[in-house]
């Protein structure tokens, strides 16, 4: 049964007006509490700028889910009252039997998502405010990707071992929150290639019926759509930790949710679609890891080594190196939806 594309994009719809609306609010708010980011060494800003980004991410992706909670339960009890002069109703009877269908299997492991992402998003705000040290915040992240694996999100690889599904699903949860951190460095990176990567998971979960995987991806998107005016290419938020925190544990479980081996795709390697889609975060994780490791430097202290940084030096803008990556994982990612 087809789920109606117009549902999709009142999701992206609403994710994203509501991102525009509170970024000024939450950004007022960052002042006050002296959550910004300075001036200094390796910045390009003269005013602090708010870390905002992650709270009005956040509030995207869970302004819309709580309306459309509160719609369908309006609509059941409508429906079971048998209200003769109910208001008219926002969904159909199909798109509302889908829902509830689909919520009621997954319910337990969507709560689980949307925790981990509140837990993940109060991690990184705590680095914003306080500058944690590696110890702690790597166990804030390890203790949030181990509890999501708990709630099912899971990763097997056709491996019929617990301890091998727990294990990669936490070590790539991890990998990628620090792989979107570190694409954290230049106006519009992380946010432009989050939104990129998240559309492809969205229409990569659509076109095979997976509708709740899509709402959540297409969530996603919109919210970061709605950041990225105050982000690129003059920033007025940034996405801080808390942003990059968040917009990494996103990408990373909406990489485990989908079934990418699927009637379509029979192909055992179609589950290696993900490292397509997130490739040059991936890459530039892996690049910079090696790289301080053969120099002798802790692979967490930051430096401008990063490919948004090589190519500045080889003479291009900031704005335009951060369009040429883009678009290379436009281009890469799309070789996923064409596999």
């Amino acid at each position: 049964m087809t789920f109606p594309f117009n549902v999709y994009l009142v999701a992206i719809v609403s994710a994203c007006v509501t991102v525009l609306a509170v970024l000024p609010l939450w950004s007022k708010w960052c002042v006050r509490a002296g959550v910004v980011d300075d001036p200094g060494r390796r910045k390009i800003h003269a005013q602090p700028i708010p870390l905002a980004g992650g709270l009005a991410v956040m509030t995207g992706l869970l302004v819309p889910t709580l309306v459309a909670a509160l719609v369908l339960w309006w609509q059941g009890r409508a429906a079971a009252a048998h209200d003769s002069v109910a208001p008219v109703k926002l969904l159909d009877p199909t798109t509302q039997r889908l829902l509830l269908h689909g919520l009621t299997r997954r319910g337990p492991e969507l709560g689980g998502i949307f925790l981990g992402a509140l837990g993940m998003l109060l991690v990184g705000w705590l680095d914003d405010k306080r500058e944690l040290r590696p110890a702690p915040k790597f166990a804030g992240q390890l203790l949030i990707a181990a509890l999501v694996a708990v709630a099912g999100v899971r990763i097997t690889l056709f491996v019929p071992s617990p301890i091998f599904s727990y294990t990669i699903t936490i070590l790539w949860i991890l990998t990628l929150i620090n792989a979107f951190n570190f694409m954290d460095n230049m106006n519009g990176l992380c946010a432009g290639l989050g939104t990129i990567a998240a559309l492809y998971f969205a229409l990569l979960a659509a076109a095979e019926g997976q509708y709740l995987v899509a709402l959540i991806a297409f969530l996603t998107f919109g919210s970061l759509l709605g950041f990225l005016p105050y982000n690129f290419p003059r920033a007025r938020a940034f996405l801080g930790d808390a942003g990059s925190h968040l917009v990494g544990y996103l990408l990373a479980v909406l990489a485990i949710l989908p079934h990418f081996y699927t009637p379509r795709h029979p192909r055992h390697w179609a589950v290696l679609i993900p490292l397509l889609v997130l490739a040059i975060p991936l890459l530039d994780l892996v690049w910079v890891v090696l790289l301080r490791w053969r120099i002798g430097q802790p692979f967490y202290q930051g430096d401008t080594n990063h490919l948004s940084h090589r190519l500045v030096r080889r003479g291009l803008s900031q704005t335009q190196a951060v369009l040429l990556i883009w678009l290379a994982a436009a281009l890469v990612g799309g070789l996923a939806c064409l596999a």
